[in-house]
């Protein structure tokens, strides 16, 4: 049987492409495993799935009496149903290392990057694999889109580096193009459902004991958003209400401008304030310079709900 190369909850482009980047070293390496999702990939990762020719994942979303490589994430909120009952292998992941715990040790790569892409291209150097030409140019992208086209504070020298290696394997001449053409694919909203844009990059947070959940939609210009602003801040609530959560948030991040707004659904909106010391005006407060859920928010947050 298989071990299962798995990424987040609601995946987003890295966690896409990690999950198949891991998935090839880790069978270069004589590992017997298959890449998979926890849902459908996002827009942004079809577009970037078809350009360099890569396929899907296949979706799992229970993986009892399983072995499991977790990539991108090690939070149990984030995790498939049945990860108690399955045995992690391995982590290879860019964010703060969470509440997973395993019954015997485990090979892990928890580096502090942009992009867990990142994290793998050193993998690969250091296991002596070459990384496929398509595989070079999905993991291009994933970094592109961490780091919102080398924009976000998360944003380090490896990931500039990562992408010059892997844009020269991959044949890009021009990343920053490449990166704005994958962002207006991103900002598409015509015609999606609410709770789709509200789960494109969605993931909760336990926080000293209070469920938050924290979404972003970045895109090329705030103005995209504005028909349907009043949609996304009643979908946040009822996220909210469905889930037994205290906070719900939403960041509308404009990467053009380098900051985002925040859609506000909280039993206490005063944590907003306490967390960036801005006052909300009714449900929303504008937030400059933010960029980086993982960097910017969430920290913050956490100092707030102690």
């Amino acid at each position: 049987m298989s071990a299962l190369v798995l990424g987040h909850m609601n995946p987003d482009t890295d966690s896409i492409i990690s999950a198949i980047a891991a998935c090839e070293l880790y069978k270069k390496r004589g590992f017997d495993v298959k890449a998979c999702a926890q849902g459908d990939p996002t827009p942004e990762s079809k577009f970037v799935l078809e350009k360099f020719g890569l396929t899907a994942p296949e979706v799992v979303k229970d993986v009892t009496g399983k072995e499991v490589f977790l990539v991108d994430y090690s939070d149990l909120a984030q995790a498939p149903a049945g990860l108690a009952d399955a045995t992690v292998k391995g982590i290879v992941d860019h964010h703060k290392l969470g509440d997973v715990t395993t019954s015997s040790p485990l090979e892990c790569w928890i580096w502090p990057v942009g992009c867990t892409a990142t994290v793998l291209t050193s993998m690969y150097e250091f296991y002596g694999v070459e990384i496929p030409r398509g595989l070079a140019g999905g993991m291009l992208c994933a970094i592109l889109s961490d780091t919102v086209i080398f924009k976000s504070p998360t944003c380090t020298e490896a990931d500039k580096k990562a992408v010059a290696k892997l844009a020269k394997i991959a044949g890009v001449n021009d990343v920053e193009a490449l990166g704005i053409e994958m962002f207006k694919v991103k900002s598409a909203v015509d015609g999606t459902p609410m709770r789709d844009l509200v789960n494109r990059d969605y993931k909760d947070f336990n926080m000293n004991g209070n469920k938050v959940g924290i979404g972003q939609l970045e895109v090329v210009d705030l103005s995209i958003l504005d028909k349907v602003k009043a949609g996304l801040q009643a979908e946040i609530e009822k996220v909210k209400a469905e889930g037994g959560r205290h906070s719900v948030f939403l960041l509308l991040t404009d990467i053009m401008k380098e900051g985002s707004e925040m859609l506000i659904a909280s039993d206490d909106p005063s944590v907003v304030e306490k967390a960036f010391g801005a006052k909300p005006q009714g449900n929303s407060v504008w937030l400059n310079g933010v960029m980086s859920r993982k960097k910017q928010v969430v920290p913050n947050f956490e100092k707030a709900f102690k």
